[in-house]
């Protein structure tokens, strides 16, 4: 069956290899490295902990457990790996006091599976969110490393999906010693496509642990020098968007900005997919010019260019940067977390949480259904029915404009949502307590 997968991976990365090159910057990143190609790593004796973060979202998740890790074992050396080149960018940031190395994720072949551990040697590897790779896991078994998914997650959709290859999967899932899970609901998936029940645990969800973090405070505190984000004017945060949510955003915001309200709010808008970045600047250069546009007036400024006069006066900031979205938070009473007016899934709620925002998002979020449901239960955030595209501007506009007038109704949401924060800490230490076992 390993053999089938390799043919069938192979295949794959073939026939995707024009995308590698025609989007080189998304793809190619560490490419040299997720073939087994890794720099010099000096082996001095102590065990490795291998951690392994998909992207930005996991490496945020994972900041509490590395520091976790670090503290309890300082005889172990703790090694982060990453798929995407955001996550990348932001563990090398964030990881690089506790981290002895931040490298990519090899490709699942064989050869440079075994090129990487045999270069790392980790007793322990630790996959946040389930990310299952089949050769991967093996291999590390094989090894002699201890396996185990941390904080994992698998939505019914993605049980679906691996409901095709189930004999396959109840193999690779005998391969790991443990699934902490976030949810009941996540772990009878899991138990239900092969994994043994006395190896799952629901340790819940780490993304609550949230803490404050002087790295999040420092970047809040430039944006907000150089932006005049605390001159009076509330501000709204669009947050991890996916197209057209941004469009749909776009044309809610300058009908409020053509309203009477006496006080205009600013927009920050940061979209998920960094290769998306001057596809938005473009929509906001040309929308001024579109016949839906309600305020052709408004300013806007890119987070990556060049301070300028035109950023304190901007009703509209271009996050375009990486890992300063939970810094934005700080600064913003109201946030749509997107990815959730599209069948995409939505994305995290517990940023903006923490951070004591208002909270919108759509009625797409299985990827986090049973999250946005307890938050619901909670009265803690407001979610936007399902609706035709040509009529979510409209929804948009009355429920930001709701909000803005109503600052009662915006501080109950977010003391609401900063109480169910509190009432779901922990994940860390039960995710500690399970593993220690295995280090």
């Amino acid at each position: 069956m390993y053999l089938l997968y390799s043919i069938l991976l192979s295949t794959a990365f073939l026939m995707m290899l024009p995308l590698f090159l025609l989007r080189s910057q998304k793809y190619a990143s560490g490419f040299r490295q997720r073939l087994g190609n890794y720099p010099e790593f000096d082996q001095d004796g102590r065990r490795i902990i291998w951690l392994h973060c998909v992207s930005v979202g996991e490496a945020n998740a994972a900041r509490p457990l590395a520091e976790a890790l670090v503290k309890e074992f300082p005889d172990r050396r703790l090694i982060v790996s990453t798929t995407t080149k955001t996550g990348q960018e932001l563990s090398k940031r964030i990881f690089a006091e506790i981290a002895d190395c931040v490298f990519h994720f090899p490709f699942d072949w064989q050869f440079s599976v075994r090129r990487a551990l045999d270069h790392f040697k980790p007793s322990v590897v630790l996959l946040m969110e389930t990310e299952i790779w089949p050769r991967f896991i093996h291999e590390a078994r094989l090894s002699g490393a201890k396996v185990a998914i941390v904080n994992g997650r698998l939505s019914e959709r993605s049980r679906k999906r691996y409901a095709w290859v189930r004999g396959f999967l109840r193999r690779v899932l005998a391969d790991i010693d443990a699934a902490l899970m976030q949810g009941a609901g996540d772990a009878n998936r899991l138990i239900s496509l092969g994994l043994a029940a006395a190896k799952t645990k629901v340790t819940g969800n780490m993304k609550f642990d949230i803490a404050d973090d002087d790295r999040d405070a420092a970047i809040a505190d430039e944006l907000s020098s150089r932006f005049r984000l605390e001159n009076g004017r509330p501000v709204i945060v669009a947050a991890s968007t996916h197209e057209p949510e941004e469009r749909w955003v776009l044309d809610a915001f300058c009908s409020i900005l053509d309203g009477e309200a006496t006080i205009k709010p600013r927009l920050i808008i940061a979209p998920r997919h960094p290769e998306r970045f001057d596809a938005v600047a473009k929509l906001l250069r040309d929308f001024r010019e579109d016949d839906a546009c309600e305020f052709k007036r408004y300013r806007w400024v890119r987070r990556s260019g060049e301070p300028g006069e035109t950023d304190a006066a901007a009703d509209i900031v271009l996050l375009d940067s990486i890992g300063e979205l939970r810094a934005a938070y700080r600064l913003s009473e109201i946030a749509f977390v997107g990815g959730s007016l599209i069948p995409h899934g939505g994305q995290s709620v517990l940023e903006p949480a923490a951070a004591g925002n208002a909270i919108l998002t759509g009625p797409h979020t299985f990827n986090f259904s049973e999250v946005v449901t307890v938050f619901s239960a909670n009265s803690a955030l407001i979610q936007l029915p399902e609706l035709p595209s040509e009529k979510i501007p409209d929804e948009l506009f009355m429920r930001i404009s709701d909000l803005l007038d109503d600052r009662e109704v915006r501080a109950e949401l977010a003391r609401n949502a900063r109480s169910v924060m509190e009432a779901n800490r922990g994940a860390t230490a039960r995710t500690m307590d399970e593993i220690r076992s295995l280090i």
